[in-house]
């Protein structure tokens, strides 16, 4: 009977995993240095049928959304996201920064009925000096595909989605809708494994710290005394 059963909860799940066709997503760095543009793509398994597509990622202490340039983007409609938490200290190093969470509103592409795309302008932070190496890694994670659902009401609040493929899910973000129908953010059940994204970060060595302290000083104290030259030079003193 046990063995019977299993064989059966099996037969089901590779029944579901073969209904529900696989999502793609694919996250692409745009641009060089340490301001980029982080382009995230995604071709549904099955037709959206009217829901919101967004991209949920998570973004570690070593990269970071500047919430001032992503109002700005909102206020001029170029991009549409909420970041979590919204007030962040753009100036802190990598190691004191902590993780972030980005939900990126997909929106439509014109050739592709199932495919949605979206781009948020990143920053890398500066990291700790290494050793032996010249930079540092940031890995950044797979997004998740979130759908948001409004239609006629509760019972239909999945549109013609796969009931099997999709499940709801809890997020802290109302549905992009301007109808005041229920609204219910929905996952994928099945997620395939994808290769995450790196970005390299430019550091300096550890073992040039001294030399670099030294030639710090000492152009401090060279462009300081070129100062107080000209300042003695040049300048009108009353006693």
């Amino acid at each position: 009977m046990r063995v019977g059963a299993g064989l059966g909860a099996l037969l089901c799940a590779l029944h579901v995993q073969a209904a529900c066709q696989d999502t793609t997503v694919t996250q692409e760095l745009l641009k060089e240095g340490f301001h980029r543009d982080l382009l995230v793509k995604v071709e549904l398994g099955e037709d959206a049928g009217g829901c919101a597509v967004a991209a949920q990622l998570r973004l570690p202490p070593g990269i970071y959304v500047d919430p001032y340039e992503l109002a700005t983007l909102q206020q001029n409609n170029l991009t549409k996201a909420v970041l979590f938490p919204d007030v962040i200290d753009v100036e802190a190093p990598e190691y004191l920064a902590r993780d972030l969470l980005l939900l990126l509103f997909l929106e439509p592409d014109a050739h592709c009925s199932r495919c949605f795309r979206a781009a948020v302008p990143v920053h890398a932070r500066y990291h700790r000096p290494a050793e032996g190496t010249w930079e540092a890694l940031v890995v950044l994670e797979n997004p998740e595909v979130l759908l948001c659902c409004c239609h006629k009401g509760p019972r239909y609040h999945t549109g013609h989605l796969t009931a099997e493929c999709w499940e709801p899910a809890e997020v802290d973000t109302p549905c992009p809708s301007d109808t005041s129908s229920p609204c219910q953010w929905h996952s994928a059940k099945h997620r395939p494994v994808y290769e995450e994204l790196m970005l390299r970060v430019p550091v300096g060595l550890r073992e040039h710290s001294s030399l670099v302290c030294a030639l710090t000083l000492l152009t401090m104290g060279l462009c300081s005394g070129l100062i107080l030259a000209a300042a003695c030079k040049y300048g009108h003193f009353s006693l």
